[in-house]
């Protein structure tokens, strides 16, 4: 299961961006945003987010 932003807790830090190695995460409208076709489910950026704003879908 591809990563999911919880979006009011994101605060725009851009670290998860940063990590991701297959570059599927963009940022929009000042929020991050996983592109599920591109996520390989593993979970750097999961371990960057500082606001833990970022989760698996079967965590």
């Amino acid at each position: 299961m591809p990563a999911l932003v919880n979006r009011d807790m994101c605060n725009s830090c851009e670290e998860c961006v940063e990590v991701c190695p297959t570059e599927a995460i963009s940022m929009v409208e000042g929020k991050a945003l996983v592109d599920p076709e591109e996520c390989t489910d593993c979970y750097a950026c999961v371990d960057a987010c500082p606001e833990s704003a970022i989760g698996m879908d079967d965590d």
